[in-house]
């Protein structure tokens, strides 16, 4: 038994697609695109479709999952929006000088802002801070402890930030 063209497959069965596109997503244009991209899959996987097939519940069956497929996209999709569901910060950008902390850490000696920001900060071991500054270890090490001690007394706990 030898297979219908594609082209007749469409033409016959084309508008009960549409209807089961229509019954899950509404006659909107994801329907149209469902009932498109059902005859696309169906038109690739065709030539492989047994002779004895029931054309029309695998058409309908395709065309289920590609509505659904449409449903959940819908859903991942971003709403706009007027209204943010979060404040913007009231601190203005880090380091434009506006806020206690950085006004702070601007007062240190630049050796104990710089082995501060680079150890606490960027995370490098006091070898490599010595390194890049110049020195022993032993000195970036004190320098950051006489920064941190500095700002433990300039900058208390709860002060408003």
């Amino acid at each position: 038994m030898r297979q219908h063209p594609f082209e007749k497959i469409v033409a016959e069965h084309g508008p009960t697609v549409l209807r089961v596109c229509r019954a899950v997503l509404g006659p909107t244009a994801a329907a149209e695109d469902a009932w498109s991209e059902t005859f696309l899959s169906a038109m690739q996987a065709y030539p492989a479709l047994r002779a004895d097939s029931n054309v029309e519940a695998w058409l309908v069956t395709i065309a289920h999952r590609k509505a659904v497929d449409q449903l959940r996209a819908e859903t991942r999709r971003a709403t706009p929006t007027d209204n943010l569901p979060e404040r913007p910060a009231t601190d203005g950008l880090p380091g434009d000088g506006e806020t206690p902390l950085w006004n702070a850490l601007h007062a240190l000696p630049v050796k104990q802002r710089q082995t501060i920001a680079y150890h606490y900060l960027a995370g490098l071991p006091y070898a490599e801070v010595a390194q890049i500054l110049g020195g022993s270890p032993q000195a970036a090490r004190r320098a950051a402890a006489d920064g941190i001690a500095t700002l433990r007394k300039t900058y208390p706990k709860g002060e408003d930030r």
